[in-house]
């Protein structure tokens, strides 16, 4: 796949699965923001990701915080990979600050209909589509599964900012807009309207989330604004909500995926910009995004090449996972530790296989049931990723009292059972494929046959 729907990995706490950006959690001061390829257009998300569009929106907002960071602090500590910041942990002030230039998008389509009033500010009559306005407007929002327009009275009243941090807020954002339409002006762009997020990192304002992207902004080529200011290309999301908009027209249906070609023409939008406004090429090539991604967070190291998970049906069985560990551990690999019994709780399987199996790093996964082992069934039915049972038996009765139930399974249910723990191990980790680990294997097995060879030498020598 050459887009990013959505990055899973098992190796990260997920805090938050949002409309475009999913935040993991590094450390109690530091996330990891991913910027997937999703669109969302009037409070939805579409079920066809923007190829490259993940990547335009965390470099170009990158850009822009370095470039802004004299006027306001922002969240970014460092990008890691196209799709990939580490961000510092702030409070979200749950406000979006709109700033618009020009009337145009929602506000034309309000003022259309007759509204005047916008989160407290009132327009004259008279003004025409896409029309600069005499000076900026703030028309915030609230910052909810569906936004709202909100005045700055109410934002106080209802508690989501105090007075002076709303007086502040305000004042930042009209100056980040100010500076961006000078530097889009450079670029031979017009920023129409824009909205800006802000949080809180001790008792400082830290802008956050993005910041004069395609997603966040209407952007104008300004040649074509001086032609016709009616027929001027938008370089941002406008193109697929009046895409949107045009297909329902007259009650058609909802619209929750885009044809190939809407999807490549907005595609091919954001690169222009992203082009226009940094004056480079975008820094991707044709690695898979996702096998790159996970690349880039190895050489971090904030995650391993590879996970297995070890499913226990007991806390009891720790003793037995322990030899486990200690193979898995020698070679590198992330563990993934789970308590989930087929017959207690199994429902958690259905859980644990949305993210085993959409993870973007290999993965396996060792069951460790005793008993009528059922654990290693049930995962092998749901799970993508190889499952081997290994189950522990207290002794030989033990084994061939239960060992059945590990190895008779039902069809389509496809685990392997091995009784020795480390062999158990040593097959995960060969399921995972790593380059690294065929060529630790290869030296291994040089060991093991060249020890064999001594051995039999000394024997037969004497």
């Amino acid at each position: 796949m050459d887009t990013i729907a959505a990055f899973v990995t098992p190796q990260l706490a997920l805090l938050h699965r949002g409309k475009v950006r999913d935040s993991y959690r590094i450390d109690g001061r530091t996330r990891l923001i991913v910027v997937s390829d999703r669109l969302s257009a009037f409070d939805r998300v579409l079920e066809t990701p923007i190829r490259h569009k993940g990547a335009v929106l965390n470099c170009l907002s990158n850009w822009w915080f370095e470039a802004t960071a004299a006027i306001c602090p922002n969240h970014l500590m460092r990008q890691i990979d196209p799709n990939l910041t580490l961000v510092a942990e702030a409070k979200p002030i749950r406000v979006e600050v709109v700033v618009r230039g020009y009337i145009t998008g929602s506000m034309w389509r309000a003022y259309e209909q007759g509204k005047r009033s916008f989160s407290g500010l009132s327009v004259p009559d008279g003004l025409q589509r896409n029309q600069r306005l005499p000076v900026p407007l703030v028309t915030p929002t609230t910052k909810e599964d569906v936004d709202r327009e909100i005045a700055p009275p109410a934002i106080v009243a209802n508690g989501l900012a105090s007075a002076a941090l709303w007086e502040q807020m305000e004042a930042t954002a009209l100056r980040l807009f100010v500076f961006g339409s000078e530097r889009l002006a450079a670029a031979g762009l017009l920023l129409a309207d824009t909205k800006y997020e802000f949080g809180t990192v001790g008792d400082r304002l830290t802008l956050i989330d993005e910041i004069h992207t395609p997603d966040s902004s209407r952007l104008w080529p300004a040649d074509q604004y001086q032609r016709d200011s009616l027929a001027v290309e938008s370089l941002d999301k406008e193109y697929v909500r009046a895409w949107i908009m045009q297909t329902e027209h007259g009650g058609g249906p909802r619209v929750m995926a885009l044809p190939k070609e809407v999807a490549a023409e907005t595609g091919r939008r954001y690169l222009e910009l992203y082009e226009r406004v940094t004056g480079a090429a975008l820094p991707v090539n044709d690695e898979p995004p996702q096998a790159r991604m996970v690349r880039n967070l190895v050489a971090a190291g904030l995650i391993k090449d590879g996970y297995v998970a070890v499913c226990l049906g007991s806390p009891a069985d720790q003793e037995h996972a322990a030899a486990i560990a200690d193979v898995l551990t020698r070679h590198g690999v992330a563990i993934d530790w789970r308590v989930v019994s087929a017959h207690k709780n199994g429902e958690q399987i259905v859980r644990l296989a949305a993210e085993y199996n959409h993870s973007a790093e290999p993965g396996a996964c060792i069951a460790i049931a005793g008993l009528s082992n059922g654990l290693g069934g049930a995962l092998a039915a749901n799970l993508t990723i190889p499952v081997i049972s290994c189950p522990p038996f207290k002794d030989t009765v033990d084994m061939l009292a239960n060992i059945n139930s590990s190895l008779l399974l039902p069809s389509r249910t496809p685990a392997a059972t091995v009784v020795r723990p480390e062999n158990a191990a040593l097959l995960a980790l060969r399921c995972l494929n790593l380059p690294r680990l065929r060529a630790a294997f290869v030296r291994e097995i040089a060991v093991m046959k060249n020890d064999l060879t001594a051995h039999d030498q000394r024997v037969r020598g004497r």
